[in-house]
């Protein structure tokens, strides 16, 4: 059954068409508002994401470096020895944007060492230690910022897909069968004032 079969005849049909119609496009202008700020949003978040990466690749090189160097100077052993006992944490922030929950941002926290604890014997290990921790927290922004621009893509496809369907196929169809309605009732208009002059005009012979 089509959508214009469902309609009740004359004006009561043509106002609920009118309905549809403008709700359809007041809702492809929200969803075409809502696809903006997605996507306005993930032009930031790339932007995020490309110098997170960099800088946690470069930190990642900086501290493999170093370590490479430590080792040579003082044997891979030394290096167990220079590791902390205790384990950092890693706090993740989330938000939400027009209705998609995503992450927005981070907070790491590098593992504290006891004052008892062993300390790396090299200035490379020391280097080396350091460069990881800043590579731990420059990956978790990269990372978050790669799935929170990943949800919102995901997001702003459906929008996309949403509107197109709005903007090419719905609202054509309203607005043709709209026009249909108008037509019909002009019609049904036009012919019932027909019979109503005519009844008008015969009314004087048949007195």
């Amino acid at each position: 059954m089509s959508a214009r079969s469902r309609q009740p005849p004359g004006r009561a049909g043509r106002l609920r068409l009118r309905r549809r119609l403008d709700a359809a496009q007041r809702g492809a202008d929200l969803l075409e508002r809502k696809l903006r700020l997605l996507l306005d949003r993930l032009r930031a978040l790339e932007d995020t994401a490309r110098a997170a990466e960099e800088r946690w690749r470069a930190l990642t090189a900086e501290a493999e470096e170093w370590l490479l160097k430590g080792v040579v100077i003082a044997g891979e052993g030394a290096v167990a020895e220079a590791a902390p006992a205790a384990t950092g944490t890693l706090d993740v922030r989330w938000a939400s944007l027009m209705g998609v929950r995503h992450p927005d941002g981070s907070h790491w926290t590098p593992p504290a060492r006891d004052p008892g604890e062993a300390r790396a014997r090299t200035t490379a290990l020391v280097h080396a230690e350091a460069a990881y921790r800043d590579a731990v927290g420059a990956g978790a922004e990269y990372a978050v910022a790669r799935t929170a621009a990943a949800l919102l893509t995901e997001e702003a496809t459906r929008t996309r897909q949403r509107v197109r369907a709005l903007r090419r196929h719905w609202i054509p169809r309203l607005t043709a069968e709209l026009a249909a309605a108008d037509q019909a009732l002009e019609q049904a208009e036009h012919e019932e004032s027909v019979r109503r002059r005519w009844a008008a005009a015969e009314t004087p012979h048949r007195r």
